[in-house]
């Protein structure tokens, strides 16, 4: 289930790992069959230079030398390594290419996933860690194909040309090649079960590293308040030991690589069979020189697959925790095919029960209905759950039992961007963008003119602070809003609801940080829109309670009572008890 989906032109295979990095390689048949070409190639053309050298050694030992035997070797080394390095050089961009597409494409995909995720997955997901896979996991993933598999590819290749060149001087050469292949297969086999555990290791640990150190920048000012550097400095660096202990260890496995050895061994026997065939007068001199030549190019495989296998297994590994990310079930789902329709302002609660945490129900038993252009406050003391019963209405969270209907229609059946659209929320904890003035109040309707946006912000009694910026709606203000005062981002965040028009429009003591007489502005606006509009207010304002047709009290998770202001003032000693509170604060 998401939230949010596009069609994506590009359909991908999440079932593992492997299967997914291949459905996107997929998409790019011709660069891959280039890369292998290029690599076959670069290979093919590498072992022609021995075999030349080989007769170019033949020719000099003969009486007199054949000078012209060895001319035309030289030209055909300058030759095959003209066309050797084009070659290459196709191999290289090719994988190039693929690696950045690949990185692009797996980022747009996560990104539009994480889109989709409900409020439940994200508010248990640590930001610094859905950063450190969104952005450093993917780029391992780009250097998984090149250098990794480029490298993998290339040196496949080296191995094999010595296997099948090295018989045309005698059949038994075959056997130090087959002796390094079979022995070079087995220990990179071994290689990569133990490099993939740490592997692993090295990328949790710098999910952890990133993730506290996004908190610790993210609450900045409450360190900074308490004066609590030197723990968050402790804090980081016990991450950042972790994950150089990681590194460390994978850097130690990488030093055990047996195929250093291997290829020491190989050529020690090659050259000992070599020259036993020579005794016996079965091979040249030149081919003697030819064939070392060959098992000189196993070097290549055997030193750059320390880095090839590093960089496949550490792209598997960042491949493995983005694709966990992208799995991650979500409770809530767009109901593409739901209903759609203008939203009347009608919201019934049917014995709706609401928890975050399995046992610990938030809200419970909440029965009660809003009827069409009604103003309605939410009352009661920290904790009730007055915030939790709004975000239920535009399904940020989901009814556990019971039902939350929205004009007589169960909110789980309509489609989830229709009810949203049509649906406001300024909650207590405003977020702004840092982006202009302007773009954040158009931000719930881009296509918004400047003289809409104007008569918002105005309505919000915002225009007047906004055109003493040096830029007007022009400035460009911090991450979420902290160049300005609270009463200033809550008035923003009022004209961007007013901006929108919602037919449901819901406040969470959205005034709080403004003074008496803005406060009168704002409501004086509120009121005017409420005309249009059903209103639910969570406030503690005995202005905007008197002001509500219908007032909702909310007592541990339970609706305590619900009527109008005087009626609650009769018959509820609850409701007495919070307004006078409520009273004593004001005064």
């Amino acid at each position: 289930m998401s939230e949010f989906d596009v069609n994506r032109s590009q359909q991908t295979d999440k079932s593992t790992t492997v299967r997914w990095v291949l459905s996107h390689l997929s998409h790019h048949k011709l660069l891959i069959l280039a890369m292998l070409a290029g690599a076959f190639g670069n290979a093919a053309l590498a072992a022609v230079v021995p075999v030349l050298i080989g007769m170019a050694f033949d020719a000099a030992l003969e009486t007199p030398a054949n000078l012209q035997m060895i001319g035309w070797m030289a030209l055909g080394v300058i030759a095959s390594q003209s066309t050797r390095a084009v070659l290459q050089l196709g191999r290289n961009f090719s994988s190039a290419v693929m690696g950045e597409r690949l990185e692009r494409d797996m980022r747009e995909e996560l990104y539009v996933s994480l889109l989709g995720k409900s409020t439940t997955f994200h508010d248990s997901q640590p930001v610094g860690d859905t950063m450190a896979r969104a952005t450093n996991d993917v780029h391992e993933v780009n250097l998984l194909m090149n250098p990794g598999v480029n490298l993998v590819a290339g040196s496949a290749n080296f191995m094999i040309m010595p296997l099948l060149v090295a018989p045309t001087y005698h059949p038994q050469l075959a056997a130090a090649p087959l002796f390094f292949i079979v022995t070079y297969i087995l220990a990179v086999t071994r290689y990569l079960r133990v490099l993939q555990g740490i592997a692993d290791r090295v990328r949790r640990a710098f999910g952890m590293l990133n993730g506290r150190l996004a908190e610790a920048i993210d609450g900045i000012e409450l360190v900074k308040g308490t004066a609590q550097e030197v723990q968050e400095i402790g804090l980081f660096n016990n991450n950042a030991t972790r994950y150089r202990d990681a590194a460390v260890e994978q850097g130690k496995i990488e030093a055990r690589f047996l195929p250093l050895l291997l290829l020491g061994v190989t050529q020690g026997i090659g050259f000992t069979h070599a020259l036993y065939l020579f005794n016996l007068e079965q091979i040249a001199v030149g081919d003697v020189v030819g064939y070392m030549g060959l098992l000189a190019l196993f070097g290549f495989p055997t030193f750059i697959s320390l880095l090839a296998y590093s960089r496949v297994s550490l792209g598997l590994a960042g491949a493995r925790r983005i694709l966990e990310l992208m799995n991650a079930q979500t409770l809530l789902d767009e109901n593409a095919a739901g209903h759609q329709a203008e939203i009347v302002g009608g919201v019934t609660f049917e014995d709706v029960t609401f928890n975050y945490v399995d046992g610990a129900p938030v809200l419970q038993a909440i029965d009660f209905s809003i009827e069409p252009g009604q103003t309605v406050a939410v009352v009661g003391q920290t904790g009730a759950g007055k915030s939790t019963l709004a975000k239920l209405i535009n399904r940020t969270y989901d009814v556990e039992n019971g039902r939350l209907l929205v004009d007589d229609i169960d909110v789980r059946t309509w489609n989830l961007a229709a009810l949203r659209r049509q649906i406001s929320i300024i909650e207590q904890d405003i977020f702004l963008f840092s982006r202009t003035v302007g773009e954040n109040i158009a931000f719930g309707c881009p296509d918004a003119s400047r003289e809409m946006i104007i008569e918002a912000a105005k309505a919000a009694q915002a225009h007047d602070f906004i055109l003493n910026f040096k830029d007007g709606y022009e400035t460009v203000i911090g991450e979420r809003g902290v160049t300005l005062s609270g009463g200033q981002r809550q008035r923003l965040a009022l004209a961007r609801a007013f901006l929108t028009r919602p037919r449901i429009l819901i406040l969470d003591d959205s005034t709080s940080a403004v003074d008496s007489a803005t406060e009168d502005q704002i409501q004086q606006a509120i009121v005017q829109a409420a005309a249009n509009q059903t209103t639910i207010l969570i406030t503690h304002r005995l202005s905007q309670i008197r002001w509500a047709d219908k007032v909702v009290v909310m007592r541990k998770g339970r609706m305590e009572a619900v009527g109008s202001h005087e009626e609650l003032m009769g018959s509820s000693p609850a409701y007495r008890r919070i307004f006078e509170q409520y009273e004593a604060i004001e005064e």
